[in-house]
């Protein structure tokens, strides 16, 4: 599990942006009601883009930005709840699109865990037998929200952000994780129902929007979430106070500012940027490593634990040396 690199992170997101004033114009609410329980003032919207749009974008700012050849990839993983098709998956357009002729590419679907998830199996595949991939998270919640039901339209954005991975033989990298499925619990949060007709006669309509039980996914949060990066920290063999940076699901600052106090850390270790996206579920860790990456702050040296919690219901955490 040590044979993990991180060599760049990039983000793209949709240039349309909704404030929560201009949802207080089609809906019961308004800016202070919507910041002051989640954190959040704007989210990212698609105009004319779907999920593979927002991927392709990151893959191709990737290769740009490292100078390596779409060819050199071995494999390609995108986390998504949010497919533009279920077959192809978003990777494989992602492959097609950039020429990464000899990548395997599959998606991954762990909801607001996605990414940790996906990254869980680069690690794998890496201190197997392959060299280089691409693991990206990229979603269009937009296109499964009600924008009439104030519980949860004010909570996501669009939006997708990725690495590049390589095996290397120095002592960093991918410490240890956690990684856990609560499915007892999956009716706490819901999302993109097909219709089911069958020879019988018997219906089940069509239900794509987001269900949530908020308090359930907010008690669930601030719950396991430590249970998790506690976990990942004691097989890393690094404590909490050795930890430079907590990059969690950016879903709400309420959970994340509860689960820094359970963990006894202080919240300068736990950045965030829900303010400006929303949750953008499996892609929100990735964009916020993107523009920690981008800033600098993001340093050799640095141990930095990722954990992620949503949908399935699952959480998730792992403690990456950079």
């Amino acid at each position: 599990m040590e044979q993990l690199k991180i060599i760049s992170a990039m983000k793209y997101v949709p240039e349309r942006v909704v404030t929560n004033d201009e949802l207080a114009t089609m809906m019961d609410t308004n800016d202070e009601w919507i910041f002051s329980r989640t954190g959040i003032h704007r989210r990212h919207v698609v105009t004319d883009e779907n999920t593979s749009d927002l991927a392709i974008m990151v893959a191709k700012r990737l290769l740009e930005q490292t100078q390596i050849a779409a060819e050199s990839l071995d494999f390609i993983i995108v986390g998504t709840m949010s497919p533009d098709t279920l077959s192809p998956s978003v990777a494989a357009r992602v492959q097609g699109a950039i020429g990464a002729t000899n990548a395997f590419a599959t998606d991954l679907n762990a909801a607001c865990t996605g990414l940790v998830y996906s990254m869980s199996f680069a690690s794998a595949l890496l201190a197997t037998r392959y060299q280089r991939g691409m693991v990206i998270g990229a979603e269009v919640l937009s296109k499964l929200l009600d924008w009439q039901d104030r519980t949860v339209s004010v909570l996501f954005g669009d939006g997708a952000a990725g690495v590049i991975v390589e095996r290397t033989t120095e002592a960093i990298g991918y410490l240890g994780e956690s990684l856990r499925t609560y499915g007892a619990q999956g009716d706490a949060l819901t999302a993109g129902a097909f219709a089911n007709t069958n020879l019988t006669g018997e219906i089940t309509p069509a239900d794509p929007y987001f269900h949530m039980d908020g308090r359930a996914v907010y008690n669930f949060a601030t719950r396991e979430v430590p249970v998790v990066l506690n976990e990942a920290m004691e097989k890393s063999g690094v404590t909490a106070d050795e930890v430079d940076l907590f990059l969690l699901h950016q879903a709400n600052s309420r959970i994340i500012d509860s689960i820094a106090k359970r963990m006894k850390q202080p919240i300068e270790k736990f950045p965030m940027n829900m303010v400006e996206y929303g949750n953008t579920s499996a892609a929100s860790i990735g964009l916020l490593l993107a523009e920690l990456w981008e800033a600098g702050r993001i340093q050799p040296g640095m141990k930095i634990a990722i954990a992620g919690f949503g949908g399935g219901l699952t959480a998730g955490a792992s403690v990456l040396q950079f």
